[in-house]
C-alpha cells in the first residue's frame, strides 16, 4: 500500500491530535499520502463530547492530579478512554472511497485487524454485539468483578459509580476503538493494551460500558507479551493486507 508509517514515539495527546489534524485536512485534499500514525501518549483521559460522558470518569481531579494523569476533549466518536504508556495508539488517516469503505465497514476492518494482529502472537480476540472494539474470554480483567467478594474490583481510591450494573459478561477489552470522518478522511482509531498499566483504568468507566473489565496482551502472555515495536510491525502489516483485500474485492 502506497501510504506513510509515521512513529511518533511518545508524544502528548494534544500535540498528537493537532498532528493528526493536520495530516488528515492534507489527505483529503489530496496533498499528502495516506499515513499510518502510531505513538504512545503520557497518561491521558481523553472525553469526547457525547452528553454524560463526563460521569464515566470516575476518580476525583485531585486523584488523577496524584497519578499524573490529564484529562483531555477530544473530537472522535465513542465515550471516555485512558491511553497510557505500554498501550499502542493508532490513527489511520485514509479517504475511505480509496477503499470502497462506509464508517460501518471501516470499523468492522478495524475490529478485524486488531483480531489478526493478536492472533499472530497466541491471542483469540472477538467482537461483541453493541460494543466496538475487540475482546478476549477472560473471568477477571482489571476494572471488573471480583468473583471472590461479588464486587466490582475498584480500590477505595477510585470512587466507582453507584450506577454501574454487574458486567453481564466475563471477556475483558483489550482493545478500544473511536473515530472521525472529516471530508470523507478518517482520523483517531484504536488502542492496544500492551503492558500498559490497567489500574490507570478504574478511574474510568471505560467506554461507558458498566464497568467492564479491562485488559492487556502482558496480562494474557506474561513472559511471551510481545514489545511494542512488534505489535506496530504486525498491526501495519495487517492494516496493509486488510486495506487491500477490500479493494481488491470493491
Amino acid at each position: 500500500m502506497d501510504w506513510d508509517i509515521v512513529d511518533l514515539d511518545r508524544m502528548g495527546y494534544a500535540e498528537a491530535l493537532e498532528f493528526q489534524r493536520e495530516r488528515n485536512l492534507a489527505v483529503s485534499l489530496g496533498e499528502a499520502r495516506p499515513a499510518l500514525i502510531l505513538v504512545e501518549h503520557h497518561p491521558v483521559i481523553t472525553v469526547s463530547h457525547r452528553k454524560g460522558v463526563r460521569d464515566h470518569v470516575l476518580a476525583t481531579p485531585e486523584r488523577l492530579e496524584e497519578l499524573g494523569i490529564e484529562v483531555c476533549e477530544t473530537d472522535r466518536g465513542g465515550d471516555v478512554t485512558y491511553h497510557g504508556p505500554g498501550q499502542l495508539v493508532a490513527y489511520p488517516i485514509l479517504r475511505l472511497n480509496d477503499h470502497g469503505l462506509n464508517l460501518g465497514r471501516y470499523m468492522r476492518l478495524l475490529e478485524q485487524v486488531v483480531i489478526g494482529t493478536a492472533a499472530a502472537f497466541g491471542v483469540e480476540g472477538h467482537t461483541e454485539t453493541g460494543a466496538t472494539g475487540v475482546w478476549v474470554a477472560q473471568e477477571l480483567g482489571v476494572g471488573g468483578w471480583d468473583l471472590a467478594t461479588n464486587q466490582p474490583s475498584i480500590p477505595n481510591a477510585v470512587s466507582p459509580n453507584p450506577q454501574n450494573p454487574k458486567p453481564k459478561s466475563r471477556t475483558a477489552k483489550l482493545c478500544a476503538m473511536g473515530v472521525r470522518i472529516r471530508k470523507n478522511t478518517t482520523m483517531h482509531g484504536l488502542a492496544i493494551n500492551v503492558t500498559t498499566d490497567l489500574s490507570h483504568f478504574q478511574t474510568i468507566d471505560p467506554c461507558g460500558l458498566g464497568n467492564r473489565p479491562v485488559t492487556s496482551l502482558q496480562q494474557l502472555l506474561g513472559g511471551d507479551c510481545p514489545s511494542i515495536d512488534a505489535i506496530k510491525q504486525t498491526l501495519a502489516q495487517q492494516l496493509a493486507s486488510a486495506l487491500k483485500a477490500g479493494a481488491d474485492t470493491a
